[in-house]
């Protein structure tokens, strides 16, 4: 990982300078106990603003970092974050809890999250994320390759919208996927078996001719569907 995060640090700072205020690695990858191989580096990049001239200067660095396999750094500046967390609570409670300062400030220290639109924005992403994925299934259903691909390409956002959702019923909120399902089944009474095999295709632990790429699309399906239910369900208790 630091031979990819080494090399990111350099050009950042070389391209921003003094208007570099903060440059944080946060989520899964930013934890020892919970990193895995196909760990996601995920990188905020606060600036003391974000103009046309930001963006040509971070347009290599970002065409670069996309094709190391990472997705694009999230680029905000001072003022955006502090006004920002009530439209990203999820990204910024990931921020909080697992994250590694590269380069500048600690700017998520001390942040106060504006919790008003969590849940909204937890049942928006899921169902957001639910309408893609049965898009994108809906071209690739003859190819189980293709299948298979796309449940190892998305289980991480739902593991992570799950916990999201733990957290959001009152429950523990663990880190590790396998905690979030166990919990994500012993609250919600989800069955983990689909989301288990997609981790493990994701890993690379299970090859794709031992799976019913079909059989295991609809499990996973159905137990996305109940999650989206329950948060729904918090909805409507808070509401009584």
């Amino acid at each position: 990982m630091d031979k990819q995060l080494d090399p990111l640090i350099e050009r950042v700072s070389k391209a921003f300078g003094t208007r570099l205020v903060s440059l944080i690695l946060y989520g899964s990858a930013a934890s020892d106990e919970t990193r895995s191989a196909t760990s996601d580096l995920n990188i905020l990049c606060v600036l003391t603003t974000v103009t046309t001239r930001e963006l040509k200067d971070a347009e290599p660095i970002f065409h670069w970092w996309r094709k190391q396999g990472n997705p694009s750094p999230l680029l905000l500046s001072e003022s955006e974050l502090r006004a920002s967390t009530d439209c990203f609570p999820i990204e910024f409670h990931d921020m909080r809890e697992r994250r590694k300062v590269l380069s500048g400030l600690d700017v998520i220290d001390g942040l106060a999250i504006d919790e008003s639109f969590y849940r909204a924005r937890v049942e928006y992403e899921l169902r957001a994320k639910f309408l893609r994925l049965r898009q994108k299934a809906g071209g690739v259903m003859f190819d189980p390759d293709l299948l298979c691909r796309l449940l190892a390409e998305s289980v991480s956002t739902f593991v992570l919208l799950a916990r999201h959702a733990l957290r959001l019923a009152g429950h523990p909120a663990p880190l590790t996927r396998s905690e979030i399902l166990a919990h994500a089944v012993q609250h919600f009474g989800i069955d983990a078996t689909p989301f288990q095999k997609a981790l493990d295709l994701r890993e690379g632990n299970l090859p794709h001719k031992q799976v019913d790429a079909v059989a295991t699309l609809e499990q996973y399906m159905t137990q996305i569907a109940h999650i989206i239910r329950s948060v729904d369900d918090i909805n409507l208790t808070a509401s009584c």
